[in-house]
């Protein structure tokens, strides 16, 4: 089955610490994966390598079916040949609405100049509107993104992602803080939109990661300790030492 993202053979230091050990495995298109994994297991790094954040050691990024590395490429370069990223707290424009935030969030080709003389069209809403609804928030499309909740504005950031199409959508903890009603929604959420690309969760919530009902990729010292669903993974006794155990 072909692959949409491979790493081979990552590793990366900071200062003598080797944050990524020569770490490989790879992603489907249309899939859902957890990352799991104790604090310093090196999850973060590796998402900050994908997007182009942090320069690797050793290793290549394998993108798409032409197999681009994208090792070398900046984050914008990254970022346009069609990966995302969400961090841990949501970043919106908080003095704008909810339509404004996902307007201007739209997948398109319009160059530096002609964004002043943009002029939004019937098809722009309609998709602002769907997106909306996807994502919760059909309801509140003019209601300034500072009065939203802590996990409305996740979902809104979600959804500013997937205005732009990403074919990966890099999560990082998407469920910290919420509510368990909140985190009920956000599983809907990242289970919809596996459906039509990959997206990768990084996850200490066991719970929402058994929600996710996906595969499960454990790492552990910058390496992959254990592949598989959550409680094949969850039995490996290697996993239960280094993980769940503490």
């Amino acid at each position: 089955m072909r692959t949409l993202l491979e790493v081979v053979g990552l590793s990366v230091s900071f200062d003598g610490f080797k944050a990524i050990n020569n770490l490989s495995f790879d992603i489907r298109p249309a899939e859902l994966r957890a990352v799991i994994g104790p604090n310093g297991a090196g999850k973060t790094t590796f998402m900050d390598i994908v997007t182009g954040k942090t320069k690797p050691d050793h290793g290549s990024v394998l993108w798409g079916e032409k197999s681009v590395n994208l090792v070398g490429l900046d984050e914008a370069e990254i970022a346009q040949a069609g990966i995302g990223r969400k961090f841990q707290k949501p970043t919106v424009f908080e003095d704008q609405t909810v339509f404004e935030n996902l307007l201007m969030s739209l997948s398109s080709k319009r160059d530096v100049w002609s964004v002043f003389t943009y002029r939004r069209t019937e098809a722009d809403c309609a998709s602002v509107d769907k997106l909306a609804l996807d994502i919760g928030l059909g309801d509140d499309l003019h209601r300034v993104a500072g009065e939203l909740s802590h996990g409305q504005k996740q979902w809104l950031e979600i959804g500013m992602l997937l205005a732009q199409d990403p074919k990966l959508l890099l999560v990082d903890e998407p469920a910290a803080g919420m509510t368990p009603e909140e985190r009920e929604k956000t599983t809907a959420i990242l289970v919809e939109a596996a459906k039509t690309r990959a997206v990768v969760v990084v996850e200490h919530d066991m719970e929402f990661v058994r929600r996710l009902n996906c595969r499960v990729t454990v790492l552990h010292e910058g390496s992959v300790l254990a592949e598989g669903s959550l409680d094949h993974v969850t039995s490996n006794q290697e996993v239960i030492d280094v993980y769940l155990g503490r």
